[in-house]
């Protein structure tokens, strides 16, 4: 499931420092000529491809990136310092882009690559620069060079990492607006999804995963009933499935465990693979059972659907049981993640001969 995901950021590099106008004040030196010192550069403004990220949120938390001044050059021949530089961290796939002229300025690409973009300004010359036979003692100094800077547009093609399946009205926009950044349209009828949503839920610095809500599968969705099939194909690239069940539906005629079967029979028929992914159950809307009641019915809930995997009991609209929900599966994300990353090193002494 591709998405695009933006951040705006103003980034500046550096002003380089002033030059020095200084002269020798040594004793029985009596023309001791200049001695003023060039400024320092500015800072740089780098950015890395960073394999570990996958979104743009944190950039949407911190929008101005400054990088320090370079300082003044001072008397006895002493430059000023440079300005610290600052890296950002990018996810790889970032696109730069000049949010005002909208030019493309840089992609980072490659796995640990490295890009200047913004450059600091040069420093100042002091006086010493300006010495020659006929101009003994100089006074001239030049300020330093400015720094650049830019407002750019990141802009990110993302993959769900995480997707939420569920009968329409299970409660997967709310859950969505609950743990991410996604503001989708909210009603209590059916089909209130219309398109996927993509949100971006941060778990920490530099921690987030991505996850995409979908409309509602119903059965038959496999054969093209409902609108969820035109995107059970996108489920194909994520990492983990959450099934979310509508624990208190407003028809109390409505067997939910028969809902859950359905949707598992259609993800079975729609593509083998799909089926075999990862998938944890979701029991939302519990805050609208009663706490005596809510161990019992989850217990034969599960018992009947014969589910053997994780189950999270939250409510998506009080937000009870969402933090451990969304940090095991960051766990789960991230361990995957690596997995992926990591070749697998196959002993030679244990290696199985083709033929």
């Amino acid at each position: 499931m591709k998405f695009v995901d933006e951040a705006y950021i103003d980034v500046s590099a550096g002003d380089g420092g002033a030059g020095c106008v200084s002269f020798r004040h040594e004793k029985y030196k009596e023309f001791g000529g200049p001695n003023g010192g060039d400024g320092g550069r500015g800072g740089h403004v780098f950015a890395v491809a960073d394999p570990n990220l996958n979104t743009l949120v944190d950039y949407r938390f911190s929008r101005r990136h400054d990088a320090k001044r370079g300082e003044h050059g001072m008397g006895s021949d002493m430059f000023g310092a440079a300005g610290d530089d600052i890296t950002l961290k990018m996810p790889v796939g970032t696109i730069i882009t000049d949010a005002e002229t909208g030019e493309v300025l840089f992609e980072l690409i490659t796995p640990g690559e490295v890009i200047t973009i913004a450059k600091g300004g040069d420093g100042g010359f002091g006086n010493m620069r300006f010495k020659s036979a006929i101009n003994r003692a100089p006074r001239q100094k030049t300020p330093g060079w400015p720094g650049e800077k830019f407002n750019l547009k990141l802009e990110l093609k993302v993959l769900a990492d995480v997707g939420l399946l569920g009968m329409p009205n299970a409660g997967k926009s709310t859950l969505i607006t609950a743990i991410s950044n996604a503001r989708p349209r909210i009603a209590d009828y059916p089909f209130t999804t219309l398109h996927p949503n993509l949100g971006v839920v941060r778990v920490g610095p530099e921690q987030s995963f991505v996850v995409a809500d979908l409309p509602g599968l119903i059965e038959g969705a496999s054969e093209g009933a409902g609108l969820g099939h035109l995107f059970l194909r996108h489920l194909q690239r994520t990492r983990l499935l959450l099934h979310v069940i509508d624990m208190a539906p407003f028809d109390e005629s409505v067997d939910t465990v028969a809902q859950a079967k359905a949707i598992v029979n259609e993800l079975k028929k729609y593509d083998p693979a799909l089926y075999a992914k990862p998938r944890w159950l979701v029991l939302n809307k519990l805050d609208m059972i009663p706490v005596e009641e809510r161990a019992a019915l989850v217990k034969d809930f599960v018992k009947r659907l014969k589910f053997k995997g994780p189950v999270f009991e939250i409510s998506a609209l009080t937000r009870e049981g969402c933090e451990s929900l969304i940090k095991t599966v960051y766990q789960h994300v991230k361990a995957q993640q690596k997995a992926e990353q990591t070749p697998e090193v196959v002993d030679p002494r244990f290696a199985v001969d083709p033929e």
